[in-house]
C-alpha cells in the first residue's frame, strides 16, 4: 500500500499547491513513483503540471461523485514517475452533494484503495478549506503536511486546523498523524521571517521541517509554463529548497526503496 499524504491549510495563499507539485516532482526525481491528486476545484496543481480542463477526459468528480475508475482518472506527466488524477470546475459541487451522500467522509480513502501496487507515495493537494473535501483527504491519509507562510498572522486559523485533525483522529481514521510542517515564502532579509520562523518552531518543535522554501520569482513563474519548479529551473533556490524538502519527508516516512 502507498503512503498518502493531505497537504493542508484552509488559508489561501500559502504555498499549499506549490509545495503539493513541487514535493511529488521532487520525490519522483529521487526514485519514488508518485500520484499527485488535485481535490482543489480550481484545479491549479492540473494546471501547474500543464494539463487544462479540455484535455481532462476522467477528473477527481466523476471519480468521487459518479464511481470513476481511479485507474482511468490517472494520468501521466511530463515527470518521469509522477502521475496526476486531474481536477476540474467540477469538483466545486461535490462539497454539497457529499452532505447528503451514503458514507460521505470515506469516498475518497475507498477509491485510493484502488491504486495499482506499483505507486509508493500519493500526496493530496486539498482546498483551502475545512470542508468535507479536506475532510475526506484527512480520512484517507496517513499523514498530513501543513504549509505555513512565513508572514503576519502565520499561526492564524492552525488550532481549527488541529481540532479537525483530532476529530478525524478520534472518530474516522485512528492512525493520522501530522507529518510536519513547511515553513514557505521565507524571505531571510526580513526580521519578520525570521520572527514567525522562531515562532512556528517555539509552537511545533520538531514537527517544522528543517528544510524552507524561499520567497522566490522563479517559484510563481514555473505554473504559467505547466511544469514544476524542478523542472523549470532545477538550479534555482526553490528547487534545491524542494528537493531538501522531499528528502526530510522520505526520512520520516516508512517507504520503502522502489522495486
Amino acid at each position: 500500500m502507498p503512503t498518502t499524504l493531505a497537504i493542508t491549510n484552509q488559508k489561501g495563499g500559502v504555498g499549499k499547491t506549490t509545495t503539493a507539485i513541487s514535493v511529488s516532482a521532487a520525490l519522483a526525481q529521487q526514485g519514488q513513483r508518485v500520484l499527485l491528486v488535485d481535490l482543489d476545484p480550481q484545479a491549479n496543481a492540473t494546471s501547474g503540471l500543464g494539463l487544462r480542463d479540455a484535455t481532462v477526459p476522467t477528473s477527481v468528480y466523476e471519480m468521487l461523485m459518479e464511481d470513476g475508475d481511479v485507474n482511468e482518472a490517472m494520468l501521466d506527466t511530463d515527470v518521469d514517475g509522477l502521475r496526476l488524477l486531474p481536477s476540474t470546475i467540477d469538483l466545486a459541487g461535490a462539497e454539497v452533494e457529499l452532505v447528503s451522500a451514503f458514507t460521505r467522509e470515506q469516498r475518497l480513502r475507498s477509491k485510493l484503495a484502488h491504486v495499482p501496487d506499483d505507486v509508493d507515495i500519493i500526496l493530496i493537494d486539498c482546498p483551502p478549506s475545512l470542508g468535507l473535501l479536506t475532510i475526506n483527504a484527512m480520512v484517507a491519509a496517513d499523514a498530513v503536511i501543513v504549509p505555513i507562510q512565513c508572514e503576519y498572522y502565520a499561526l492564524e486559523g492552525l488550532e481549527a486546523l488541529r481540532r479537525n485533525i483530532e476529530l478525524v483522529r478520534s472518530h474516522l481514521n485512528p492512525s493520522l498523524e501530522i507529518l510536519g510542517f513547511v515553513l514557505t515564502m521565507l524571505d531571510a532579509r526580513t526580521r519578520l521571517s525570521q520572527q514567525v520562523v522562531d515562532e512556528v518552531r517555539l509552537h511545533f518543535g520538531d514537527k517544522v521541517f528543517e528544510a524552507s522554501v524561499p520567497r522566490s520569482v522563479r517559484l510563481a513563474e514555473a505554473p504559467g509554463f505547466g511544469q514544476p519548479i524542478t523542472a523549470f529551473d532545477p538550479t534555482s533556490r526553490g528547487a534545491v529548497a524542494y528537493q531538501a524538502l522531499a528528502r526530510e519527508m522520505l526520512g520520516r516516512l516508512p517507504v520503502t526503496d522502489p522495486q
